[in-house]
This record gives C-alpha cells, sequence and structure tokens, in this order.
C-alpha cells in the first residue's frame, strides 16, 4: 500500500527528482508533510505518477504517492523550494524556480559545490539557505531511487544567524536523518565537502570503489595534494572548514602530520566500507549514464576563486582535464588515468 501525503498545507516545491530530491521528499511524505517533486525528466515524473516514488535500500524502504510535475506543469508560488538539481543545471533551474518563489520564500541548496553563490546572485541572499548533503543514494531507473546510506546532514544561513526558518527546515530534515545540524558555518561544511568531493572525483577516474581508492598508499599523496590545493583557497576566503563523517579536513594542512593524515584516509575508508554506495555519483555518471560530470560547476569554482587569491591549483586543473577526457571517450576510467593525476602532483610538489 502506497504512502500518500496530506493535501491541507501549502506543500514543499523539491525541484529536481533524482537521488537526493527524491529520498527526502519519501521521509517528508512518511511525516505527512504535502510535497511536489518537479524533474524535466519525462519518463521519471510520469513513472512517479503512474506507480508512485519507490526508495529501496536499509533505511527507507516503500512505495510513495507523491505529485511529480514537469518545470512547465508547476502553478503557483511558493514559500519553500528545495534545489536538488546538478549542479551545472543550477542556473537554468533558478530563471524556471524564480516565478513559483513566494516574496517571503526561500530557496534552499541540496547541491554539491557552492551553489548557493549562484542562487544568491540570482533571488538575494536573503532568500537563500544553504545545506550540506553526504548520504549515498542513486537513481536506478524512472520512479525507483535506491537510498544506500547515511551520511551528514546540515543546513545553515549564508550568513550564520539563527532564524526561525531555519530552525523549522531543520526539524524536518530530522525526520529524514535524526543526526541533522543546523549550523552557524555552512560555509565551513561547504569548502570542507568541495575538498573531499575533489577527492572523489579523483576516484572517479578509475573503475574502482572510492574506498579502495583511499586505500591506496600510492595514490594518497595525490588526493593529500588536491586536498590542500583547495583548503588554501578556502583560507585565503577566511572559512574555518568542519569536519564530517570521517573526513576532517584539518588532516590535510600543511603542518599536519603524516601520522594525522593516514588516519584521516583511514577514517573515511571505514566510512566507506560502512555505505552500500560503493562508487561515487560521478562514476555512475560516466561509467553507467555516459554523461558529463558536474566538475566544471562544481570543483572549477575553486580554480577561479583561488586565482582572485593569487592561488594556483595545478593538480586541480589537472583533474578537471582529465575528467573532462573521460567524458569525452579519450580516456579509460582506470588507475593509469589516475596515475596521469598523481605526475601533475608530483611535478608540482617538486616545484614547491
Amino acid at each position: 500500500m502506497p504512502h500518500t501525503q496530506p493535501q491541507d498545507r501549502a506543500p514543499i516545491v523539491i525541484w529536481g527528482a533524482g537521488a537526493i530530491g527524491a529520498a527526502i521528499a519519501a521521509a517528508l511524505v512518511q511525516l505527512d508533510e504535502p510535497v511536489i517533486l518537479v524533474d524535466n525528466a519525462v519518463a521519471h515524473v510520469a513513472a512517479i505518477n503512474a506507480n508512485g516514488l519507490t526508495i529501496t535500500g536499509p533505511l527507507i524502504e516503500g512505495t510513495f504517492k507523491v505529485q511529480a510535475l514537469l518545470p512547465e506543469q508547476l502553478q503557483g508560488r511558493f514559500e519553500r523550494i528545495f534545489l536538488a538539481v546538478k549542479s551545472h543545471h543550477t542556473a537554468g533551474a533558478i530563471e524556471q524556480i524564480l516565478p513559483h518563489l513566494a516574496d517571503d520564500g526561500y530557496v534552499v541548496s541540496m547541491q554539491n559545490g557552492l551553489n548557493e553563490h549562484v542562487i544568491a546572485a540570482k533571488i538575494g541572499a536573503e532568500r537563500t539557505l544553504g545545506a550540506f548533503l553526504n548520504f549515498g543514494a542513486d537513481l536506478l531507473e524512472p520512479g525507483v531511487i535506491h537510498y544506500g546510506g547515511r551520511g551528514a546532514v546540515v543546513v545553515g544561513e549564508l550568513d550564520g544567524a539563527p532564524r526561525a526558518r531555519t530552525e523549522a527546515l531543520h526539524r524536518l530534515l530530522l525526520s529524514f536523518d535524526s543526526a541533522a545540524v543546523l549550523t552557524p558555518n555552512i560555509w565551513g561544511y561547504l569548502w570542507a565537502k568541495l575538498i573531499y568531493g575533489a577527492q572523489l572525483f579523483a576516484t572517479a577516474l578509475t573503475d574502482d570503489s572510492i574506498a579502495d581508492v583511499l586505500a591506496m598508499p600510492a595514490f594518497r599523496p595525490v588526493l593529500t595534494a588536491l586536498a590542500r590545493e583547495i583548503a588554501s583557497v578556502a583560507a585565503a576566503e577566511g572559512v574555518t572548514l568542519q569536519t564530517f563523517d570521517g573526513f576532517d579536513p584539518s588532516a590535510f594542512a600543511l603542518d599536519a602530520s603524516a601520522q594525522r593524515t593516514a588516519q584521516s584516509f583511514d577514517d573515511m575508508v571505514a566510512h566507506n566500507r560502512r555505505s552500500l554506495k560503493s562508487h561515487s555519483g560521478i562514476w555512475r555518471d560516466l561509467a553507467v549514464h555516459k554523461r558529463k560530470t558536474e566538475i566544471d560547476a562544481q570543483i572549477a569554482p575553486a580554480i577561479t576563486i583561488g586565482a582572485t587569491h593569487g592561488l594556483d591549483l595545478p593538480v586541480t586543473r589537472r583533474l578537471v582535464e582529465l575528467i573532462h577526457d573521460v567524458e569525452q571517450g579519450l580516456r579509460p576510467q582506470s588507475l593509469d588515468t589516475l596515475a596521469l593525476l598523481a605526475d601533475t602532483a608530483a611535478v608540482a610538489g617538486a616545484r614547491r
């Protein structure tokens, strides 16, 4: 019997019904919170409306009756809009969202990267909330999501100030994850995830699992170099990085001991081995969906921001180049491709 949702309260619009948006939608429906899913995938929307939204996995299991619409089908204005599209679709999605956002409403970025900057530039920082999500989920087929593992769920205002709307959002997300955090330092989490995200992109250059690559001693130096490059930009931006899910960004500081860095890798390996999601969504984009990744919208901005501070990020630039090569079919996902990134890190390290 599908779970159904009430219709007597103003719904939350979740713009993007992929892994993140759909998993959160299912949790909210279980809380009797009305939800509208908006997505531009015609087959996915049709499957949800015909058969319900199906969530598989150890954390949420069932089929949920949720209204799903294509963007052009949505009518009305809404106070709460959760944006859960791929980073490179943010600008286009905000253009579509703007007519549907109430004057006193907000958009919360439930994405990877620093998309809050893109959103705030269009609708204003006062109507933009930040979120950091690190749980494991995948879109398996139209209408079906696998929610495979818990991870950090954090929300906060861009200026760090306490507000009733963020407290209410936090209470809602506690229904999705009882360890959800309300933070005054959302940027610290977002930049820390950017560091970890760069490392995930590096693992996706191979066909090996996240945990297996993180566990390989031969590639820990290049993963460390990536972390240090992006951490240097965060420091220049005045950001205090936050620890999450076994990832300690301070373990990759220039003055961190080798033992501390190794322990951080071991902690990340342990966290990823506990998850049923063995490979990243980045790997899935490349290996399964054969489509472009989010690297230009998610990782490349660190290069641009770094340049404003006079910082060069050669390893990060090479990572972007290699991901593009894999996207275009010019290189395979293999340890040999990751070794090319390691070569760049070795050269950059020798020049310092």
